[in-house]
């Protein structure tokens, strides 16, 4: 009994004190046996799997010559191969691509090919740099017999070798075959690469020069765009203008002449610029009438402040009994005020592109390239006065258009 109680004493092992439960189980395993000195992993998890060496024979290496069918001298050469692939092609010689060049024989020649400006012994000899380097005209150009023969660029060699290409083509195809005939603009080329000499041969001064050109070139075109886009909310708003001023005549004349309901359904589309586009409410539930005349967000403060002055001025309360009367009154009159409000704008802005216009036209006058204008464009000979497209064709070498005109004219605050 003392020796059993001596035994199950020395099996028990006691966690230390501070010490962590999960890291003490982490010295241990189930069978107490003491922590590996080095790490192992006997799990069978994703790993990569060892080589398996075995004792079969491995596959026999041979020192043996070979030849590349690419060369035509014959050499001879050695490197290790396997012993199964003795006797076979050099696998590296299916790489070797030529160029095929045509072959044109002593009458071909005569009756097609003939050029007073090449000899038959000068065509040969570029065929047979041709086969030589592959079409590499550069190579072929520097190779050239130029003190047995004529002195020629590479334009020249390429035009008289593609004609010659394109002619045997057309003579050796058989009837009806549609054929892709390769051709040489030389004159193209020779062009192509006098320009690019020219632009690889600028000054630093050209350059600058031609980037200056290039953005103020972009501020003209966007100076453009933007003129195009107020010609066109100019438009817009005098479209909305002239809607307005019809539906408001057609709904003074429906209660005479009585028109049918569908007709009066039927209204002519606002644009959105059309003064204010108040929000519907249609939501279920109870809504106050004083949120109808809340003014969108898409109104600016510049608008609103406009408005309120506008209002004062008409001596109209800003906060009116919002009955359902008054409510459409009173955003009806704010739409047309602010439609009003944004045609003065645009007639303003029109007046100060017709003011700056006027004064550029006296520019041109003064400089002598037209003549003087009138109170009332016209000439003091009696002729009318030319027109702005005029103006700009007669003197588009004397001033260029890099000045643009503010977008805001009336940078001073003006009373509506």
């Amino acid at each position: 009994q003392k020796k059993s109680k001596k035994s199950s004493e020395t099996l028990t092992f006691k966690r230390p004190e501070g010490m962590h439960r999960e890291v003490y189980a982490l010295l241990y395993s189930d069978k107490k046996d003491a922590p590996p000195l080095l790490p192992s992993d006997t799990t069978q998890g994703y790993r990569t799997v060892k080589a398996k060496l075995g004792s079969k024979k491995v596959r026999p290496w041979k020192w043996m010559p070979f030849t590349n069918p690419a060369r035509k001298d014959g050499a001879m050469f050695y490197h290790w191969r396997r012993a199964a692939e003795e006797g076979k092609d050099y696998p590296f010689a299916r790489f070797n691509k030529t160029v095929q060049v045509p072959v044109y024989s002593e009458q071909e020649y005569q009756m097609y090919l003939h050029d007073d400006a090449w000899t038959k012994a000068e065509t040969d000899h570029l065929f047979d740099l041709a086969r030589r380097f592959d079409l590499r005209f550069v190579v072929i150009h520097d190779r050239y017999d130029h003190q047995q023969f004529k002195k020629r660029s590479v334009e020249d060699l390429k035009e008289r070798y593609y004609h010659i290409c394109a002619k045997l083509a057309n003579i050796r195809a058989a009837p009806g075959t549609d054929l892709k005939i390769p051709v040489f603009d030389a004159g193209h080329e020779r062009r192509r690469k006098e320009q690019l000499e020219r632009l690889y041969n600028r000054t630093p001064e050209q350059v600058a020069e031609e980037e200056y050109l290039i953005q103020e070139l972009r501020k003209i075109e966007t100076r453009k765009k933007e003129r195009e886009k107020r010609t066109q909310d100019l438009q817009k708003l005098i479209t909305a203008a002239d809607t307005t001023t019809e539906q408001r005549r057609a709904e003074r004349k429906a209660p005479k002449k009585k028109l049918p309901q569908k007709k009066e359904t039927e209204k002519p589309a606002v644009p959105e610029t059309a003064g204010i586009k108040f929000p519907d409410f249609k939501s279920a539930g109870v809504t106050l009438r004083s949120q109808r005349m809340k003014l969108p967000s898409s109104v600016g403060q510049k608008k609103i402040k406009a408005l309120e002055q506008m209002l004062m001025e008409l001596g109209v309360d800003l906060n009116p009994m919002p009955t359902e009367e008054i409510v459409q009154m009173f955003n009806e009159l704010r739409s047309d005020l602010v439609l009003l409000y944004e045609l003065k704008q645009a007639f303003a802005n029109c007046e100060y592109e017709l003011q700056m216009l006027r004064h550029r036209y006296e520019a041109l006058a003064k400089a002598g390239s037209i003549g003087p204008l009138g109170a009332e464009g016209t000439h003091p000979d009696g002729q009318a006065g030319l027109g702005i497209e005029e103006v700009k064709g007669d003197a588009k070498d004397q001033i260029i258009d890099v000045v643009g005109a503010p977008l805001t004219p009336n940078s001073v605050r003006r009373k509506v």
